[in-house]
């Protein structure tokens, strides 16, 4: 094999509790990741020395600050394989809490493994994602999966039910850093539609998807919203368009709203993208 392809699937979090400041300053997560259809497209093939990598639909470094190309000099130090020629194509939106980057370095990982017939588990790869960031080993496994600790610690569990998706990015990042900051600092950490992990995790078990929608929650949009006032206002006018829910992706700045069918998702986004063209449609996998 000289090259292949590989998807890099986008995530969202069904629910995040935030547990706690750590001594080293982050903080304890307890979390339901969910990989959503969302893609980016790898190429990789190889080549006699070197990382060479390529960026399209973005504007993104493609040197050694980029991800990828520290996830192919990882496994390049430690496996030692000659070379790789890597065209990333963007589709995830930069800097929304979609896990685009952290998704990029897992199928970089993914991709090397099969390239060069390293011989890696699953379970191995996510080990060695976890050096590149908390997100990478989940989306070195994809599915559904509870998230411990930074999100790095995961237990894999069922799949959910079909959840079709709004996904609106606003024309500007957070500082991940500020809305930590500001859950520590909040006087009152009260939110008004909190994430149920145990009734999520039931409905999971359950297959049932009305119980899973309602136990939705993040518990650092309180924080977002407040920091960013055009967060609130999307989850608003999410709901107002038809969405039974609207959640925060991760710290933000994204937001998903969880339509009833494909045909009332394809109608939500119509509408939002007049106001916010990165709005797109898409499904949980």
């Amino acid at each position: 094999m000289d090259a292949l392809k590989v998807p890099a699937y986008g995530k969202i979090n069904l629910t995040l509790k935030v547990l706690g400041r750590r001594p080293d300053g982050f903080h304890n997560l307890s979390t339901i990741f969910q990989a959503i259809a969302l893609q980016d497209t790898l190429t990789l093939s190889r080549c006699y020395e070197g990382i060479h990598l390529e960026v399209r639909g973005a504007r993104l470094s493609a040197g050694p600050d980029n991800l990828v190309y520290q996830a192919a000099a990882l496994l390049q130090q430690r496996y030692g394989f000659p070379g790789v020629r890597i065209n990333l194509e963007k589709r995830i939106p930069l800097a929304a809490g979609l896990a685009g980057g952290s998704s990029d370095a897992a199928a970089t990982l993914l991709g090397l493994n099969y390239l060069y017939n390293l011989g890696l588990t699953p379970g191995q790869l996510a080990r060695e994602g976890a050096k590149l960031g908390s997100d990478v080993p989940f989306c070195v496994l994809g599915g559904t999966a509870l998230g411990r600790g930074r999100g790095e610690d995961l237990s894999l569990l069922p799949p959910a039910p079909r959840l079709w998706l709004v996904l609106v990015k606003p024309p500007f990042g957070v500082s991940t850093a500020a809305v930590y900051q500001g859950w520590d600092a909040a006087p009152s950490r009260q939110n008004p539609e909190p994430p149920d992990e145990d009734r999520a995790l039931a409905a999971l078990r359950a297959g049932d998807r009305e119980q899973l929608v309602r136990a939705l929650g993040n518990d650092l949009e309180i924080v977002t919203c407040r920091l960013y006032p055009e967060v609130k206002a999307i989850k608003l006018r999410l709901l107002a368009a038809g969405a039974e829910r609207a959640i925060l992706c991760g710290s933000g700045p994204a937001v998903f709203g969880v339509a009833p069918d494909r045909q009332t998702a394809v109608s939500i986004a119509s509408r939002l993208r007049q106001t916010y063209p990165e709005t797109m449609v898409t499904c949980t996998l």
